[in-house]
Formats: structure tokens, C-alpha cells, sequence
């Protein structure tokens, strides 16, 4: 029995996702001559879509299991949709802006729902490819955008970025209306309003205070400050979920061991690897000199092991189990984190485009097993909270990993006498110490797999190692 059409089409939906938070860095400088304004000022538009994504994911769960997961995905792709066609169509950064915003809260529902739509539609013995069909997209994504997105810009202009998701839109949504089964909670929760305000409030000072932090010109102990209002905000925000009898994040599921390590230890291990793609660009273009589309096809070795990984996933988990796989992976993936750091433009281009190639097949499979396990031992009622969770925990983690690699470039920047406000002042030892953080933080995450039980998972695996 195969997996059907649905984690396809979701899938779709990931890509798109996925793409539109990547590509659209190597666009800033053509639209702000667009706008007539500077790049810096389009920065508000990156944060409106994570801000917006932040608010709205919590509230995902509680929506499709109110109005049906068919009809809230495929509202969530038609807002996608126009907003993507306004963000092509802006005339100024306030329109943009908005756009954006519309973007996110579309996307918000758009990514957790069809996730959840999958999850409960899958039989346990075929989820384990079907979360690794839908998870390579997004793996996938940040690697392709920035070449495809200085492709676009330099032949052509950049509200192509996002016109063209317009005819892929369109596919999708007929896909939906006719593979993707409409799916409810019998229960009729009361919708908890403190708990999407709280949760929201946090969610947001984190990746508000975080971009802050690593942004040259903003003093980084303001980011810090506005990081710890959000992580008290999240602590109210988690006491009140326990006290509610309806809460709109079920955060017991955090007991369930599997799925807590794929959370919080998850967490951790996105952020090192996380900051690798927006690294290895800037390292190519300032450390080596090249292209913006030069470097974007250095990266291209990342998304061959990035696929190269996915023919394998299923096969490696069933025989080595996700507590093996999870440790011994997150090393060599953190060891060639480290590596990336090294190379120079005097690297053979062959070692080069292997350490990108081997960097991009762990970060697959490290992504692909952590997707999985996170529904290993979730219970049919809880699945819903579940998904909600892991859903805002992988989308605060992106942020944050982008946030953490431009943090470590600045912050070793501050040793050498050269202006940090200029991204042109970022050396080689800069972009060295950057990857050595990028790839102890992922090292570091081993001890949570460490504490997994060795048969963890085996439902979905059948391994016994």
C-alpha cells in the first residue's frame, strides 16, 4: 500500500512556504531600489512574516479541528495566494509590508494543518515515508532559494519571487478539493483567547529580540532584554496552558518522552544547523569573492545531498533506529558544520563541494528523523496539540538559527578594529568562529538523543537497536 497523493500536496504547500522565507534575502537590495529606500528598512517585512507566523500557529490545531482541515488548508493556500500577488504587486514598503503580514498568517495555517491532515490520515506503518516526503521540501527550499532567487533578479525582476507561486497555487488548490479529506474533532473546544495571546506575546519577543541581537547596528543587550520578556511570557504562557481544561497548545504532550526530545533537544540541533544556510552564502560571496548566483550554485551540492539522503531515510531508520541514527548523525553533520568554516578560496573545489554535499545529506536526515519520531508515541486525541507545538517550535527555530549565525559573525567581528556595521568587514576568521559555533551548538544537542531509550520509535522503524 502507498502513501497516496496527500503528503504530494502537502508538500507543495511546503516548498512554497518554505522558498518564500529564503529566496526573498537575495532580492532586498533591487526592491529597495524599487521602493526607493534601503534594505534595512525592508527588514520589517522578513519580521512581519515571522511575527505573523509566531501569533497564528498556535491558533492552527484549535481552527482545523473547529471548521475541517480541507477547508482551513485550502483558505490558508487562497490567502497564500493573494498575498503573494500583492507582495508582487507593492508599490512601497508599507504595502509590502502588509502583504507580508496576510503572507504569514496564511502560511501559518497553511504549513501546521497540512502537516496534521497528514499525520492523522497516514497508517502508522507508512509514516515514516510520508513525514519524509513532506519534510524534504523544506529541507530543500533553503538551499535552492538563494540561487534561484539571484537567478530571478538578475534576468529578470524581483516580484517574480513571488508571481510565481500564483500558477503553483492554483495547482495545488485543485489537488486539494480533490485528494485531501476534510477531517474534524468531535469535541467542541471553547477557544482560549489568553492562551493565543500569551503564547503569541512570547513566541514573538523571542524572534523580535533575537533579530534585534544580531542585527550590527541595535545595541545587542536590547535583544537579550526583549528575549527574556518573551521566555518569562512563555512561562506564564506554559502555566496557563496546564491550569486550562480547554488549552489552546496541549503542552503535556511534552511528557511523552519521544516527542519532547524532538521539541526541545530538536530545537537546539535546528538552530546550529539552521544558521549553516545563511552562512555558507555570505561566506562564499565575502569570504571568496563570488556571485551571488556563483555561490548559489556552490550550494546546489547541499540540495543533491539533501534528496541524495531522502532515498535512504527510511531504509537507514528501520535498520539503525532513531536513537543511533539521531546521535550519530548530529555528530558528523556537527563536525562538518565545523568544517564548513575552514574551507577557503584556495579549498580544492572538489573537497568544497564535498563538505557542502555531506553537510546537506545529515542535515536531511537529521530534519526527516526528527519530524517523525515527533508522532512516534503521540495518542490519537493529543496528535492535534501535538502538531501545534512541534510546528511553532521548528518555525521559532528557523528564525533563531538564522538569528544565531549573524550573532556569531558579529560578535566575532568585535575583535578586529573594522567597522561592524559593514558586511564587507566580515573576514575569514570571522566566518570560521561563526561555523564553530554554529557546529558546537549542534554537538551539544547529542546529549538529549543520548537519553533515549534504544528501541524509541520502534513502532514506526521496527528496528530493535
Amino acid at each position: 500500500m502507498s502513501i497516496g497523493p496527500l503528503p504530494y500536496v502537502v508538500a507543495a504547500t511546503f516548498f512554497m512556504e518554505y522558498l518564500d522565507t529564503t529566496i526573498i534575502a537575495t532580492a532586498l537590495p533591487q526592491m529597495a531600489r524599487s521602493f526607493g529606500t534601503s534594505p534595512n528598512s525592508l527588514g520589517l517585512g522578513m519580521s512581519a512574516y515571522m511575527i505573523a507566523l509566531a501569533v497564528f500557529i498556535p491558533a492552527s490545531g484549535w481552527v482545523a479541528d473547529r471548521f475541517g482541515s480541507r477547508s482551513v488548508f485550502f483558505t490558508a493556500i487562497v490567502t497564500f495566494t493573494l498575498a503573494s500577488l500583492l507582495c508582487g504587486i507593492a508599490r512601497d514598503v508599507a504595502q509590502f509590508t502588509a502583504a507580508r503580514v496576510l503572507q504569514g498568517v496564511g502560511g501559518a495555517l497553511m504549513v501546521p494543518v497540512g502537516r496534521l491532515t497528514v499525520v492523522r490520515s497516514v497508517d502508522k506503518k507508512h509514516l515514516m515515508q510520508a513525514i519524509s516526503t513532506i519534510t524534504w521540501p523544506g529541507i530543500v527550499a533553503p538551499v535552492v532559494g538563494p540561487p534561484l532567487g539571484g537567478f530571478i533578479i538578475t534576468y529578470a525582476s524581483w516580484r517574480w519571487i513571488f508571481l510565481l507561486n500564483l500558477p503553483v497555487c492554483i495547482a495545488v488548490l485543485v489537488a486539494v478539493i480533490r485528494w485531501v479529506p476534510n477531517l474534524r474533532s468531535e469535541d467542541r473546544r471553547p477557544f482560549d483567547v489568553g492562551g493565543l495571546i500569551l503564547s503569541g506575546v512570547a513566541l514573538t519577543a523571542i524572534l523580535y529580540g533575537a533579530g534585534i541581537a544580531s542585527q550590527s547596528d541595535t545595541n545587542p543587550w536590547s535583544g537579550i532584554a526583549v528575549i527574556g520578556v518573551g521566555v518569562m511570557v512563555g512561562a506564564i504562557a506554559y502555566r496557563h496552558l496546564l491550569a486550562r481544561p480547554y488549552p489552546l497548545v496541549d503542552v503535556t504532550t511534552l511528557r511523552i518522552p519521544t516527542f519532547s526530545v524532538t521539541v526541545v533537544t530538536g530545537t537546539i540541533t535546528r538552530i546550529g544547523i539552521g544558521a549553516v544556510p545563511y552562512l555558507m552564502p555570505l561566506l562564499f560571496q565575502i569570504g571568496f569573492g563570488l556571485s551571488a548566483f556563483q555561490a548559489g550554485l556552490l550550494l546546489l551540492a547541499s540540495a543533491l545531498g539533501n534528496l541524495g539522503m531522502k532515498t535512504l531515510t527510511t531504509t537507514v531508520l528501520k535498520r539503525c533506529g532513531f536513537r543511533n541514527v539521531a546521535i550519530v548523525n548530529c555528530l558528523i553533520c556537527g563536525i562538518f558544520t565545523i568544517t564548513c568554516g575552514l574551507l577557503t578560496p584556495a579549498s580544492p573545489l572538489a573537497l568544497t563541494l564535498l563538505i557542502v554535499f555531506v553537510y546537506g545529506a545529515t542535515r536531511s536526515m537529521q530534519f526527516t528523523s526528527l519530524a517523525t519520531l515527533a508522532y512516534a508515541d503521540v495518542p490519537v486525541p493529543q496528535i492535534s496539540g501535538a502538531n501545534t507545538m512541534w510546528n511553532a517550535a521548528q518555525q521559532m527555530s528557523i528564525g533563531l538559527g538564522i538569528a544565531f549565525g549573524a550573532l556569531a559573525l558579529r560578535v566575532a567581528s568585535s575583535f578586529h578594529e573594522r567597522s561592524m556595521a559593514l558586511a564587507d568587514s566580515f573576514t575569514l576568521h570571522d566566518f570560521r568562529f561563526a561555523f564553530q559555533c554554529a557546529g558546537a551548538l549542534t554537538l551539544v544537542s547529542i546529549y538529549g538523543y543520548a537519553k533515549l531509550t534504544y528501541d524509541a520509535g520502534r513502532k514506526l522503524s521496527g528496528s530493535s537497536r
